[in-house]
């Protein structure tokens, strides 16, 4: 499925896409009294991988297959860490902002280009207690550069578990 949101060019390369992502998810964005903490490309913390597939619901790790939890929360951490890696991982939902947000049918998303695995990076706004509120999730095709906001600044339901 070639994803009817909006793509912009970026860096060609493996190597390119942290800064890039970084722009795509606002490094600069305000955070108030919330904090906003962009990742670099994500690094999937069973096999290292750093290329996933994408469907309308998930990115799934190329190496091992596991999703990196864009849907319930379980998002793997950045290279170098990141302040929200820890075992008081928080169950949640997405409510769609003015962007809707991943959802069914779980077809492949493709670049312009017709490229399926990307770099992905997260973006989220943390609350005075910690916990994530908001979460933006962005994808670059390390083949061709191509940009895209996957999730756009959703709202993090809480979900008992």
């Amino acid at each position: 499925m070639e994803s009817t949101r909006g793509w912009s060019g970026g860096p060609v390369g493996d190597d390119a896409g942290d800064g890039a992502l970084g722009r795509l998810l606002g490094v600069d964005a305000p955070g108030g009294a919330d904090r906003r903490i962009v990742t670099g490309a994500l690094v999937c913390r069973y096999c290292d991988g750093h290329e996933f597939e994408v469907t309308a619901s998930e990115c799934f790790c190329v190496g091992c297959c596991l999703p990196i939890g864009v849907q319930d929360g379980d998002l793997y951490e950045s290279p170098g860490g990141d302040p929200y890696a820890s075992a008081d991982r928080a169950l949640w939902r997405l409510e769609p902002c003015a962007v809707p947000v991943p959802g069914d049918p779980p077809d492949v998303i493709k670049c312009p280009a017709d490229h399926d695995l990307f770099q992905v990076a997260a973006a989220y706004t943390l609350g005075e207690d910690g916990r994530v509120r908001r979460l933006s999730v962005g994808l670059r095709c390390p083949v061709d550069g191509a940009l895209h906001l996957f999730v756009d600044d959703a709202r993090v339901v809480p979900v008992a578990c």
